[in-house]
């Protein structure tokens, strides 16, 4: 495999990888211009390599601290990315996915693409990375089994696992576009809500896989207010108390997803394939809610995971309606009918 893979091009082995390491990415961002597709493809993999740091249980807090500063210095062409690439692959345990230490193994690859990129593309996926790593490794660094202290650290983790890369895709989606940057100021912050949205999507739906690895980033705010702690939190053992602190979960996060949609109504219907990009994710994201929604008592990710049909069924109807905000609003609305409403975003 791996002769097969030196032998690909740079833009064809970033295209494998990513099929490897996320099948929802793998669907959604070929969907983008090809010039975007191109550079978001290698931001998200740069992405995928600082989660892979944070990820890795054979690490120490030190040695992450290593491995964030340093790969944060590659991106900043301060340190060789083969240098970085045999200290940390050969570290990587086999809890972590083959293709993410495939990935790893491959840093300089991705690293030539990111070199070929202009100076502004490279600014914005520095800065996404910069922010990334810092803020996973401050959170590292408090990290417990019990959850975050308060809704308003679950969203600061969410911003700096997922909010910085909805602003990174919005300074590369208006690099792009001058039409599209002529919104910059309002569609800036609505990015970085959609991702959080996204990202308290992915807690809600793995928080069990989370908590078998020591990780919990729910907030004990919101579940000691309904009267649940999360000192108690077992798998298989539902308590309704809990399922009411989700239920606070998904109205906020509903309302990231809000902001996503009126995020991609100000891109313009011309822009077909970004508008898709946006419009897929957000249709996944509030059908997996609603499964969470319905099975609050679910003890794994795989319970609450969309189907195949309903993913197609998200990707279609979103493509019927892709020109039109009215009924883009109108399908939003039916999606979340009955779904929990939305709370306050903190």
């Amino acid at each position: 495999m791996g002769t097969r893979i030196s032998l690909l091009t740079g833009d064809d082995y970033e295209m494998q990888i990513l099929n490897k390491v996320s099948r929802s990415f793998a669907l959604t961002i070929p969907q983008l211009p090809k010039k975007l597709s191109r550079t978001v493809t290698n931001a998200y993999l740069l992405c995928r390599i600082v989660d892979t740091i944070e990820d890795e249980p054979g690490l120490s807090l030190d040695q992450k601290r290593v491995f964030f500063h340093d790969f944060v210095d590659v991106v900043h062409q301060k340190l060789p990315a083969k240098q970085f690439a045999d200290g940390l692959y050969p570290l990587l345990s086999e809890r972590t996915l083959p293709a993410e230490r495939e990935l790893i193994h491959h840093t300089p690859a991705v690293i030539r693409t990111f070199s070929s990129f202009s100076n502004k593309q490279q600014a914005a996926i520095r800065r996404c990375v910069d922010k990334m790593s810092s803020g996973m490794l401050r959170f590292q660094e408090t990290r417990n089994s019990h959850g975050l202290e308060t809704i308003a650290h679950m969203s600061k983790y969410c911003y700096y696992v997922a909010g910085v890369v909805g602003e990174m895709l919005t300074d590369l989606f208006c690099d792009y576009s001058e039409t599209i940057a002529e919104n910059r100021k309002k569609l800036f912050p609505l990015g970085a809500s959609f991702g959080q949205g996204l990202q308290m999507t992915n807690i809600l739906k793995d928080l069990w896989e989370d908590k078998a690895r020591g990780a919990c980033w729910l907030p004990r705010d919101v579940f000691r207010k309904v009267g649940f702690d999360l000192n108690c939190l077992v798998a298989g053992d539902y308590q309704a108390k809990f399922g009411e602190g989700l239920a606070v979960l998904i109205g906020i996060t509903r309302g990231h997803l809000t902001n996503g949609l009126t995020y991609t109504l100000l891109i313009p219907k011309s822009e077909t394939g970004i508008r898709r990009f946006c419009l897929w994710a957000i249709g996944m994201a509030i059908f997996t809610l609603r499964n969470i929604d319905k099975t609050r008592n679910f003890t794994n990710g795989g319970d609450v995971k969309i189907s195949r049909r309903t993913a197609r069924a998200i990707m279609m109807m979103s493509n019927a309606a892709l020109k039109s905000n009215f009924s883009l609003k109108v399908l939003f609305k039916m999606a979340t009918h009955g779904l929990t409403p939305t709370t306050s975003l903190t």
